[in-house]
């Protein structure tokens, strides 16, 4: 297919807010793609692989630059002149390609979607010396080749930053409206579930036969997205949501780990997607010694302890195990960690998403031979009672954990979904999990630092802003995250700059306390936080599963009625 009718199709979705418009205008095209040019639907999503590949474009906005200015013959000077002015580096790529057709004769080649991706997918393979010149080297080539609009999206699809207002869901109802008549929005959605994989799902989809989607199953070693949970304020709330009896957990304090294991291959996976099989040895033997079964998947809390008074401790300071690449002997033993098993989405070749979770927990007690600070099931109670709800809660507490969970024993296991058959219930102390979209660089001692940043929740697909956190952040890099230290870790996320502003690129999840949430016209998101402070990165979270405008509406009734009633 010729990139130029992909890129006209953004077009048409960037130029409509409307979700229906969307889907309406997706399922015509969709219509249009055959078996051959699968992948777009990779590229619907500003991507060239499946969510569950960890290899990404990866194109920073210094190196996105030089080769604007090397395709267009433009100096790298007036390049960044012009992104400082329309803050948009798509937008740059777009008027200076058009400038320099106007200027030349236009190119006789003609790009094709196969190209954008062939090129693409060698840029997260190249390493080593002279890698950054055979990287502009391989964008030059595609800008070289491209038309105004052509250079604009894959200017944006190199920095992640495509903007064109869709995600997974939209995609899900145009494969439906397209090829079920509105009619199969499950069965995709479950097909999604299993593989993680659109351009597989599409294939079967564009058939037209339900029981095709039906055919694809869980694949051990292929990571899908974790089911999340709503909150709730009181035990009371809970059980009004979930239903009596209802199984009630500890909400550990620590980072989500996925397990699978096959014969004698174990994989672990983030909540992101993440493959850290290498980061944690010591959970493959466990796994090993410890679960019976030759496979199955499980959904587990790996939580950090002291070694010498075996108290729990809090998920930053085991945080960093998740990155490591080298020297895991010496930080296993300096930060080890007990894994805390809760669910079980596959066993012996069969899914469980679709089993009730009563039967899944049940399951999962016979499997897993409990080893303190090794591996346990997580620790539950089944009960209709709140004073007895209320006393485990107040254990979970006194044993250094967030709070607990309360699961309703009738659901089945829904990947990536925020359910309300889930809840999560913490003292009230009023914390969110938000993204950083934007910044200001500081003065005086401050400068050359962001040392002012904004911040988003998410609402289905996008980044609405919801205010800026200045405070709780370290001057010193060993103190903590500092300054400088996060800085240097949004520099490359930079899409705009204006001045001393900036936009970000929403790839890193921070929690924040506040002193309440306010009503705002200045913010996207119609709220502002009250006196935010950072408290937290939070690396095992993907922006997707930052805290929600639906939870921020209903944190701010819930506040307005504590104001109005005590």
């Amino acid at each position: 297919m010729k990139y130029l009718k992909l890129a006209e199709l953004y077009e048409s979705l960037s130029a409509t807010t409307k979700r229906l418009e969307k889907i309406e205008i997706l399922s015509k095209f969709l219509k249009e793609v055959n078996e051959s040019d699968r992948e777009i639907l990779y590229l619907l999503l500003g991507d060239i692989y499946p969510e569950y590949n960890e290899k990404k474009i990866g194109i920073s906005s210094q190196l996105a630059i030089k080769a604007i200015s090397k395709s267009t013959g433009t100096a790298k000077e007036k390049v960044v002149k012009e992104w400082k002015s329309i803050g948009d580096l798509g937008k740059v790529a777009e008027k200076l390609t058009k400038n320099k057709r106007q200027s030349t004769l236009q190119s006789n080649k003609s790009l094709s979607t196969e190209k954008v991706l062939e090129n693409m997918k060698k840029l997260p393979e190249l390493e080593g010396k002279g890698t950054v010149d055979k990287k502009i080297s391989l964008i030059t080539e595609l800008l070289a080749s491209a038309s105004p609009i052509e250079a604009l999206y894959l200017t944006r699809t190199l920095i992640g930053d495509l903007r064109i207002g869709i995600q997974e869901s939209t995609i899900r109802e145009a494969m439906n409206k397209a090829f079920f008549k509105g009619e199969a929005s499950e069965k995709i959605q479950d097909a999604i579930n299993k593989t993680n994989d659109l351009a597989v799902v599409f294939d079967l989809a564009r058939k037209g036969d339900e029981k095709d989607l039906g055919k694809l199953h869980l694949e051990i070693g292929k990571p899908i997205k974790v089911m999340l949970a709503e909150k709730a304020k009181t035990i009371k709330e809970g059980f009004e949501t979930v239903g009596k009896p209802c199984a009630i957990e500890y909400k550990y304090d620590g980072f989500r780990l996925l397990i699978h294991k096959k014969g004698e291959k174990v994989f672990l996976f983030t909540r992101r997607l993440e493959n850290v099989t290498k980061q944690f040895p010591e959970v493959i033997d466990y796994i090993k010694k410890y679960v019976k079964g030759d496979s199955f998947i499980l959904d587990s809390e790996a939580v950090g302890f002291d070694k010498k008074t075996k108290e729990y401790k809090p998920f930053q300071s085991v945080s960093q195990r998740i990155k490591r690449k080298y020297d895991i002997e010496k930080i296993k033993n300096e930060l080890p960690i007990e894994i805390n098993v809760f669910d079980i989405l596959y066993y012996e070749g069969k899914s469980l998403l679709h089993e009730p979770f009563k039967k899944r927990t049940e399951l999962i007690r016979k499997l897993i031979e409990n080893h303190p600070y090794k591996i346990i099931h997580s620790k539950q109670i089944i009960t209709d009672d709140e004073k007895k709800a209320e006393a485990f809660y107040k254990q979970a507490l006194k044993d250094r954990q967030e709070g607990v969970m309360m699961k309703n024993l009738d659901a089945p296991y829904e990947p990536g979904r925020r359910v309300g058959n889930m809840l999560k219930i913490k003292p009230e102390e009023r914390d969110l999990d938000l993204v950083i979209t934007g910044g200001e660089y500081g003065t005086g001692k401050r400068s050359g630092w962001v040392s002012s940043f904004i911040l988003s929740c998410y609402a289905d697909g996008k980044y609405l802003e919801i205010g800026k956190v200045g405070t709780g952040f370290k001057e010193k890099e060993e103190e903590g995250v500092s300054f400088k230290g996060l800085t240097e870790k949004i520099k490359p996320l930079i899409t705009e700059e204006k001045g001393k502003n900036v936009k970000i690129k929403p790839k890193i999840v921070v929690s924040v306390t506040y002193q309440e949430i306010q009503k705002s016209p200045t913010y996207s998101s119609g709220f502002a936080l009250r006196f935010p402070r950072f408290t937290a990165l939070r690396p095992d979270k993907s922006p997707s599963e930052a805290t929600t405008l639906k939870e921020v509406e209903k944190d701010f009734e819930k506040q307005k009625r504590n104001w109005l009633y005590g």
